[in-house]
């Protein structure tokens, strides 16, 4: 070990131009560290100057520091931070991974120790595995369905959960399964399976990776050694997303041992769907009575304007992670005001941030230094146009352009098949929409918004394209399907630009650890952020800890500007639609009293009365129960014999038309029918579904089958 002088310097080298905080991490004697690191707090610098300094100080020699973080490319970032202090020149290097890379890396090595001959290979693709179990125990194996089962898998895994304790789980947690519990048990019990009778050997998922590498430290004293010799320190980044299966590798590499550094800010905590948690972070203190706690508050990254709102969000934020909040610090110069804007609907939100990106870039701000961040990535396809139209260039990061995603690509082939078809009406105006909406049913638009990520991702999609349809129609009310087909056909072209430098379209989950001098947060509105399914119905209270991970979504979003910031909404999804929206509750005490949002963000009332439960008096929610006319969960009066012969004259009708019966009238359509039994046309358009085209189309048909059928 180095003497005291040489201690002494190699100090002073490696805290020279930190601020007091960074300076008591990096400086930190050896053993358990936290390091509580608010945004833009100098959080890499901090954790590679303490890794030079414990190597420079000949604590550790470099090659014996193992440091993980959660990306590749902040793993590289590392690297390449610690080669230029001149760190393992020469010799073994720190080795800075991902979780699962470092097991990989530990896992082919120990193999033949633990395991003896047995072939394995790392299946980085479970699709086909995971759809083949499906498909054994009934399932549907429809792309959505099998990445919604993939997912749920994965957070089972990595919250070290096996599949009999599965059901059990998610009812103790109240996490909403894709399906059935019980049934994911088994596609989970029978995805293991498949894994293990590989033809080519073991399959291990990455997942299994982290499993057996803990399980051979903690079962194979000699591993266990050999490993522990070798590395003798570990930095953890990003400690407020570790998983419990995570965690437990990290115990076993240390042992007995508390030489570790960890790095982390519960507040911005957004990975809880994917089995992350803080609970690791928070407990860091009561898991190591005396452990050095450093707190960097300092924000060097934005202006103290975004600071400050960036404190505000969170500033109100509730819960146990709320208990930890940090306060940044704004270090940089002064600059603008964040703004905030509310917009009549979404193509005059995308318009209005396109025309202030422009200016931006006009006034000097490079594209690549400005970025649109949204909830879902269903929401980048009128940015996508809104850009375009003003040749502004872009890139869509962590997910694909909007024309190219399965989904949609799907739909549109649908459309053009049912434009190709000669037994289909010709279908204008709401009967369009009628029409779009029905061959998309089979791909996934559903009337309620659906369970599952994937499943709402592939929802939210294709209830694009429905409000594409219904926005076209406020242009021509004339529209027909192939004039519809054109137009999607013009813009997928559009939106297919060359890999550019451009302005990014992102969600806010992709934009995590990334910064731009611009940031556009847009959609905020209650059921986008937070996100509809968190808020609860009618029937069941909100998820207060998911909507304040909501809420760390939104701070997360706002720390990732460096110096402009707009926040804004829109009153309605499409162009002359009905403004009911309301901004986010996120927004509440934020915007200024002088800003003109402040003055018209208020929820619009419309003049029009919300349809009420003919039976109970409440306000109808959803389409269903629009259509119904009742609350979906009040008794129903249907007329069994009456809906029985409107379902065969429905049948003959279609027959007769030679198209399918949905065409005619859909089953919502025909249960209302057979419970409020109109006498009239007036009591038959007061149904929705029953416009003035299907009235004379099939009214007089519909009525008479009506009184045929005697009294209820």
């Amino acid at each position: 070990m180095m003497d005291a002088m040489s201690a002494a310097g190699a100090a002073e080298v490696t805290s020279t131009g930190l601020d007091p905080e960074q300076s008591a991490a990096v400086l930190a004697p050896r053993g358990p560290v936290c390091v509580l690191a608010g945004a833009g707090t100098g959080k890499t610098r901090t954790i590679t100057r303490r890794i030079a300094h414990l190597v420079a100080s000949g604590h550790v020699a470099a090659g014996q520091v193992l440091a993980v973080t959660f990306t590749a490319r902040a793993a590289g970032e590392m690297r390449g931070r610690l080669r230029s202090l001149g760190i393992g020149d020469g010799g073994a290097q720190v080795q800075a991974r991902t979780f699962h890379a470092a097991a990989l890396r530990q896992l082919r090595y120990f193999w033949p120790q633990v395991i003896g001959d047995t072939e394995w290979r790392l299946l980085d693709r479970k699709f086909a595995v995971v759809s083949s179990a499906a498909g054994r125990v009934g399932l549907s194996t429809s792309t959505e369905s099998v990445r919604d089962l993939a997912s749920e898998i994965e957070w089972a895994k990595a919250s070290l959960i096996a599949p009999e304790d599965y059901p059990r789980a998610v009812a103790k947690l109240r996490r909403e399964a894709p399906v059935d519990a019980a049934k994911v048990a088994e596609v989970y019990h029978g995805y293991e399976q498949l894994k293990a009778r590989g033809q080519d050997g073991m399959l291990l998922d990455f997942d299994d990776l982290l499993l057996h590498t803990a399980a051979a430290l903690e079962e194979h004293s000699a591993v266990a050694e050999e490993f522990r010799d070798r590395y003798r320190c570990f930095v953890v980044d990003e400690y407020q997303d570790v998983t419990p299966l995570q965690q437990r590798v990290l115990d076993a590499w240390l042992g007995e041992r508390d030489d570790l550094t960890v790095v982390g800010d519960a507040n911005q905590t957004i990975y809880s769907f994917t089995g992350a948690t803080p609970n690791y972070l928070l407990d860091f203190s009561r898991r190591f009575p005396e452990a050095t706690v450093v707190r960097l508050e300092r924000d060097y990254r934005s202006t103290p304007e975004v600071v400050s709102m960036a404190n505000r969000v969170i500033g109100v934020a509730r819960g146990r992670i709320a208990g930890t909040r940090l306060q940044l610090i704004g270090q940089r110069d002064s600059g603008p005001e964040p703004s905030f804007v509310e917009f009549d609907d979404e193509p005059a939100e995308a318009a209005g941030v396109a025309r202030t990106i422009k200016r931006l870039i006009a006034s000097g701000t490079p594209a690549a230094e400005i970025a649109v961040l949204y909830r879902i990535n269903a929401q980048s396809e009128v940015h996508e146009q809104a850009l375009t139209k003003l040749d502004i260039p872009y890139q869509v990061r962590g997910g694909e352009g909007f024309f190219t995603r399965t989904e949609v690509r799907q739909a549109v082939a649908a459309l053009r098949q049912a434009a190709g078809r000669d037994d289909l009406p010709d279908a204008v105006g709401a009967d369009l929409v009628t029409l779009v909406r029905a061959v998309l049913a089979p791909l996934g638009l559903t009337d309620a918004e659906p369970a599952g990520a994937q499943a709402r991702e592939r929802w939210s999609s294709l209830s694009a394209l429905v409000a594409l349809t219904e926005e076209q129609l406020t242009q021509d009310p004339e529209l027909t399907l192939d004039a519809l087909l054109r137009e999607l056909s013009l813009r997928a072209e559009a939106r297919h630009p060359p890999v550019v430098q451009g302005v990014t379209l992102a969600s806010l989950h992709a934009a995590k650890g990334l910064e731009w001098d611009a940031v556009f947060l847009v959609g905020l509105t209650d059921g986008t952020l937070p996100i509809q399914h968190v808020l609860g119905d009618s029937n069941s209270a909100p998820d207060e800890a998911a909507v304040e991970e909501e809420r760390r979504l939104l701070y997360v979003g706002v720390t990732r500007a460096r110096e402009h910031l707009q926040m804004s909404w829109a009153l309605s999804r499409n162009e002359g639609g009905r403004k009911s929206r309301r901004r986010s509750r996120f927004l509440h005490g934020l915007i200024p009293e002088d800003s003109p949002a402040s003055r018209i963000a208020a929820p619009v009332k419309s003049n029009k009365k919300r349809p009420r439960c003919r039976l109970c008096g409440k306000q109808l929610i959803g389409t269903t129960a629009t259509m119904l006319g009742r609350c979906e969960g009040c008794p129903s009066n249907v007329d069994v014999e009456l809906l029985e012969s409107l379902r065969s004259w429905r049948l003959e009708k279609s027959r007769e038309l030679k198209v399918p019966a949905y065409v005619v009238f859909s089953d919502n359509t025909l249960t209302a029918l057979a419970e409020q039994r109109p006498q009239d046309d007036r009591g038959l358009v007061a149904i929705p579904g029953i416009g003035a085209k299907k009235l004379e189309q099939f009214g007089e048909d519909v009525l008479g089958v009506i009184k045929g059928s005697g009294s209820p």
